[in-house]
């Protein structure tokens, strides 16, 4: 099987902007034209992640594993503890799924092409501070001219169907340039 190198693409904002929601609508998008898509999301909030009770997964992490992997009928679940990857790192790690585009939510502050969601005037800050920014959702109509004059890049209202369409086409693009 050959490896693809597969395209990169952040979905990047504030808590609460909307980035999950966008990212979950781009996945189930992208799959249904039949690009093979992967994950990764910043858990930005502080604390340890909350995991599945695995009787087994749990024993082998307590005696010390630093993995450990469960699998059964199709599924396969990796849990590790006190490892702490870089975002590269797990990028490497989700390149095993031979995926034709891993979405990253979060990691603002990582080079990669990016979708900037901005909810209020004070999310514009990022202008200032993201890498990258190929296009911008906003939250408020008030706020597009804010964004024209200060990047030149397309901006669609959160609720615009054409964002979407618009990313996917990109992604698309980028898959194929790639090929």
């Amino acid at each position: 099987m050959a490896v693809v190198k597969p395209v990169i693409f952040q979905v990047v904002g504030y808590q609460n902007s909307g980035k999950t929601t966008i990212t979950s609508k781009l996945i189930n998008d992208l799959v249904k034209k039949g690009l093979k898509t992967v994950t990764i999301k910043h858990h930005g909030h502080g604390g340890k992640l909350a995991a599945l009770p695995q009787k087994d997964t749990e024993k082998h992490l307590n005696a010390g594993a630093l993995a450990s992997i469960v699998e059964g009928e199709g599924s396969l679940i990796l849990q590790a503890d006190n490892f702490f990857p870089s975002l590269e790192e797990q990028i490497e790690l989700m390149k095993f799924f031979h995926p034709d585009i891993i979405l990253i939510e979060g990691y603002k502050q990582k080079p990669y092409p990016k979708l900037l969601l901005v909810r209020d005037e004070s999310d514009l800050s990022l202008l200032n501070t993201v890498s990258n920014v190929l296009g911008i959702l906003y939250w408020k109509e008030e706020m597009q001219r804010q964004i024209a004059s200060r990047i030149n890049v397309p901006s669609f209202q959160i609720d615009d169907a054409g964002a979407l369409i618009w990313t996917e086409h990109l992604l698309q693009e980028l898959v194929h340039k790639i090929d």
